[in-house]
C-alpha cells in the first residue's frame, strides 16, 4: 500500500503519545458502524491479547463495542499511541495486509506484523516487528513499552524504510510502467 508524505506526516516517535498500543478494524471497508452479531478471528485474537498485557494502554476501535474510526478522527486518535498492531483479517498470508500498513508505519508507529505474513523479505527487525504467536506479541508489546529508545529508533528506521520502497511516485511509476508493457522492478 501506498504512502504520501501529504497524508502520513507525522512522526509519531517524535511526539509523546498517552496510549501505548493502537489498532483500528472495521466489518467491511470505510463501513461506518460495526455489523451486530459479528465475529471474527481477529475478535478473539484481541479478547486473548487484552488478558495478556493488563498495565498496557491500548487504544483499540472495531472492538469490545467502541465503533471503527475514518478520516480525520482516525489519524487524530493514532498519533496518540506509541505503538500499533497490524492484524488483518483471516489467516495470515504471505505479504497480505491492509491499508493500515501505510498509516500506521508511515506515521511513525513501532509495528508489530505476524511473522507469517513475510514482511521479513523487506524489512528488517531494525524497521519492524514480528512476532509468532500471541504470547511472543504480548512479550514484546510489554519491552517496547517500556524500552523508548529501542522503540523510537525501531519507528524511525521503519517510516524511512517504508517511504523508501512504498511512496506513492514510485508505485504510480510501476503501476504506470507495467501498464504500458515495460519492465519494472518495483525491487
Amino acid at each position: 500500500m501506498p504512502v504520501d508524505r501529504n497524508i502520513e506526516f507525522f512522526d509519531v516517535y517524535k511526539l509523546n503519545p498517552q496510549k501505548d498500543l493502537f489498532y483500528a478494524m472495521s466489518h467491511g471497508v470505510n463501513r461506518a458502524v460495526l455489523k451486530e452479531g459479528t465475529e471474527d478471528d481477529r475478535i478473539l485474537f484481541l479478547n486473548k491479547l487484552v488478558k495478556k498485557i493488563p498495565n498496557i494502554k491500548y487504544d483499540f476501535y472495531g472492538f469490545a463495542n467502541k465503533q471503527p474510526i475514518w478520516g480525520n478522527n482516525f489519524f487524530r486518535t493514532l498519533i496518540n499511541s506509541k505503538m500499533a498492531l497490524n492484524l488483518s483479517r483471516g489467516k495470515p498470508t504471505k505479504y497480505y495486509s491492509s491499508n493500515r500498513i501505510a498509516s500506521i508505519m508511515g506515521n511513525g508507529l513501532l509495528t508489530f506484523i505476524d511473522s507469517k505474513v513475510k514482511m521479513n523479505h523487506f524489512f528488517s527487525n531494525k524497521e519492524i516487528i514480528f512476532y509468532k504467536n500471541i504470547n511472543d506479541l504480548s512479550e514484546k508489546i510489554k519491552f517496547y513499552a517500556k524500552n523508548d529508545k529501542s522503540r523510537i529508533k525501531i519507528a524511525k528506521n521503519g517510516k524511512k524504510k517504508y517511504f523508501k520502497l512504498f511512496n506513492e511516485k514510485r508505485v504510480a511509476k510501476y503501476i504506470i510502467d507495467i501498464s504500458l508493457g515495460k519492465n519494472y522492478n518495483l525491487f
